[in-house]
């Protein structure tokens, strides 16, 4: 669960003295009771763009232990100080354009020119399948890095007349996931991403979360995937939030609390 907030400056002034105090002392203690490397974890941020003033990460193991941490995050502060901007619910998951095993043995046959009994074959696959399943472990268990900045929105891929990304056949949606990949990786260690998905679950069919060391990354991933012709073609967006990490120590002194 992805959520950012505002905080009602008139209503915090009003708090009495040492409410504040305690209001730091209780999200502290939340984020240190979710620390996980993976789940349950809860990470904090500081909202950069006028947008939102803060934001969390909430990595759960199911529904009512994402649902619970939400509440607990919200008792963390003062009634009426903590102002709902925008929240987004979604699922970790497998990719069904994702690469299979027939996909590794195709690739090692015709594009490495590998015999499928010679020992080099078996190891190369080897190596393919380990990546493969380290790819998934990541995807549907995700750690995250705790880099400087994150931003976040949600997508969709069109559904419009010519332009409707659910009346093309697999085959050609695999390729064109193929191809929007490649441009990803192109950014691998400069940017971190995690794709979850949302259909269903809320009003758009996916949440997009990028961490980077600095703010250009996330410009440059972005404008380049807008030439590729899944997101040129089909895809379509949702608000951007640019956030920068801070751990609740301080967020306080940076949102004047």
């Amino acid at each position: 669960m992805h959520l950012f907030y505002s905080i009602d400056r008139v209503r915090w002034s009003q708090l009495f003295a040492g409410e504040s105090a305690k209001s730091l002392a209780a999200l502290e203690a939340l984020v240190q009771t979710n620390s996980a490397t993976s789940y349950p974890r809860l990470v904090s941020y500081g909202g950069v763009g006028g947008k939102a003033d803060l934001g969390f990460i909430l990595y759960a193991a199911e529904l009512g232990q994402v649902a619970q941490m939400h509440r607990d995050l919200e008792n963390c502060f003062p009634p009426g100080t903590l102002q709902k901007v925008y929240t987004f619910l979604s699922v970790t998951e497998l990719s069904e354009y994702g690469t299979t095993d027939e996909d590794n043995r195709n690739h090692l046959i015709n594009q490495e020119k590998l015999q499928p009994e010679s020992e080099q074959f078996q190891q190369r696959l080897a190596e393919l399948t380990k990546r493969k399943q380290e790819y998934e472990k990541f995807r549907l268990y995700p750690e995250m890095p705790d880099w400087e900045v994150m931003g976040f929105y949600p997508m969709n891929k069109r559904r419009s007349g010519q332009d409707n990304w659910y009346m093309l056949d697999f085959a050609a949606r695999k390729k064109l996931m193929g191809g929007h990949a490649r441009v990803g990786r192109k950014f691998g260690g400069r940017i971190s991403q995690l794709i979850t998905g949302s259909t269903g679950l809320d009003d758009w069919e996916w949440g997009v979360t990028l961490m980077a060391h600095q703010v250009d990354a996330l410009k440059q991933i972005v404008y380049e995937m807008r030439f590729d012709e899944v997101s040129a073609r089909y895809g379509e967006f949702g608000p951007f939030y640019i956030n920068m990490r801070m751990a609740p120590q301080a967020l306080w002194p940076h949102l004047g609390l």
